[in-house]
């Protein structure tokens, strides 16, 4: 497979970039987004099939079922650490394909599992957390298309391999409901179950909601791998990259970016079974798929709008109207003696959407500028030094794409994880709404000090 691997690749090259660079970048960058977007599918599934495991016999309860949600963004955080650093030790094309194809497993696991209401809960568990592999791999995409892009592209690129991979959240809650309706694969696909709705017995096939991504799988991890490329110069160790461990901003990144991505993975996960447990009568899976949808299309207009106003205005912004939309959110909810109001409750919830989105575009233009900022700084006058400090950054800043993204990613835990543990604390989850206003104040505040505010130490 030598004619995969590139020798030399420096986009920051005009003429390199305008001869072979950008046609080989758009291929990568067209085939790592589909393979993203299965990832984060089978990432969320569980949103959705929690929603409907007691309709099929299943008797959790509801903090089981939170349980569930929760697991698998759990699980994906924690693998992101490792995956941050994997593209440089393994090569992009070969741990692309690689790791989509261990989608196989959860996505084949839940359609059998699902088939028999006699399945342990500690099964189920295990599925939730082989769910997380899908989210392992946003770590590894995107430090691997930020090595392909100069600095000029890098928030369109980024954007668009988030953006177009953050749908499959989006997509996993739209498609499912669809297909556990209809016996998509036939006798192969299994029986359905009888279960009620609106006083009738209709059929659910619920194994479809894992069955149904396993062809998709295997044409993505096959495309990977046939068709993207490795790049020798993008090569490092786990030591090389573990010095942004030592980096003040790799830390501050990260917790920005707990606010935007954790926000839009945990809200993601969360939706559901919050809109199922505070409006009852309302039909969960009808509407919980438009806020991911809005979060996801909006992410590359953040990239974009990065890259001609600057990350850090764009980010100190996003908290903002972040803060708001909670306060909003928690006018709309139900109260002692009042209903709520779940037409404003769901367009409060679009805002936030729309804004981790945006949110998550600026967030990831900003590490690359801040890295190479810092080890321009660092260098000497010289061209090799200049050149030197340009790798290292390329470098480091893949690492902190990575690291940071799994920091992020917990909070697709916390955050149904709070709305569950409010509820049985309180009664409602209010209070885990106000914990989330206090979090984007302080991103806010850091965000102000450090990256946008006039004479910033690291103005991005």
């Amino acid at each position: 497979m030598a004619s995969h691997v590139i020798e030399r690749w420096n986009p920051e090259d005009p003429a390199f970039w305008s001869q072979q660079g950008e046609a080989i970048a758009r291929r990568n960058l067209w085939l790592s987004i589909p393979a993203l977007t299965l990832a984060f599918a089978v990432w969320m599934v569980w949103s959705v099939v929690v929603v409907n495991l007691p309709a099929v016999g299943f008797k959790f309860n509801t903090n089981q079922l939170f349980w569930l949600a929760a697991l698998p963004a759990l699980c994906g955080a924690t693998l992101r650490i490792f995956y941050s650093f994997a593209v440089p030790i393994f090569g992009g094309r070969r741990w692309t394909a690689i790791s989509t194809a261990s989608l196989l497993l959860p996505a084949l696991g839940i359609g059998f599992a699902v088939q028999n209401p006699q399945t342990p809960y500690e099964v189920f568990v295990v599925l939730a957390l082989l769910c997380g592999l899908g989210g392992g791999n946003f770590a590894s995409s995107m430090s691997n298309i930020s090595f392909f892009y100069p600095k000029s592209r890098k928030g369109y690129a980024l954007g668009m391999n988030a953006g177009l991979g953050n749908l499959g959240v989006s997509l996993v809650q739209f498609v499912v409901p669809l297909v556990i309706t209809t016996g998509v694969f036939g006798v192969l696909g299994g029986e359905p179950v009888m279960v009620d709705r609106s006083g009738q017995q209709v059929p659910m096939w619920l194994q479809n909601a894992g069955f149904i991504w396993v062809p998709f799988i295997m044409a993505s991890a096959l495309a990977a791998w046939f068709g993207m490329n490795d790049l020798k110069d993008a090569k490092a160790s786990f030591a090389d990259q573990a010095v942004i461990f030592k980096r003040k901003h790799n830390w501050l990144m990260c917790w920005l970016y707990i606010g935007t991505f954790g926000s839009f993975i945990g809200y993601s996960a969360g939706f559901p079974l919050l809109i199922k447990s505070q409006f009852p009568e309302i039909n969960a899976l009808s509407y919980a798929w438009l806020g991911p949808l809005v979060g996801a299309l909006i992410r590359p207009v953040g990239g974009w709008l990065s890259d001609k106003l600057g990350g850090a205005r764009v980010t100190f912004w996003t908290f903002i109207v972040m803060g708001l939309g909670v306060a909003a959110v928690l006018q709309f909810l139900p109260a002692e003696g009042r209903a709520g109001n779940f037409n404003a409750f769901l367009i409060a919830f679009l805002v936030l959407f729309a804004a981790s989105g945006v949110g998550n575009g600026s967030t990831f233009r900003m590490i690359p500028i801040i890295f190479l900022t810092e080890r321009l700084r660092a260098a000497g006058s010289g061209a090799a030094a200049q050149e030197q400090a340009q790798r290292d950054a390329n470098k480091e800043a893949a690492a902190v794409l990575g690291f940071s993204s799994a920091v992020g990613a917990y909070g697709g835990f916390f955050i149904p994880k709070g709305y569950g543990t409010s509820i049985a604390l309180t009664g409602g989850p209010k209070a885990a709404l106000y914990v989330f206003i206090a979090f984007y104040v302080t991103c806010v505040a850091i965000t102000w000090w450090y990256y946008s505010r006039k004479n910033a130490p690291m103005p991005c």
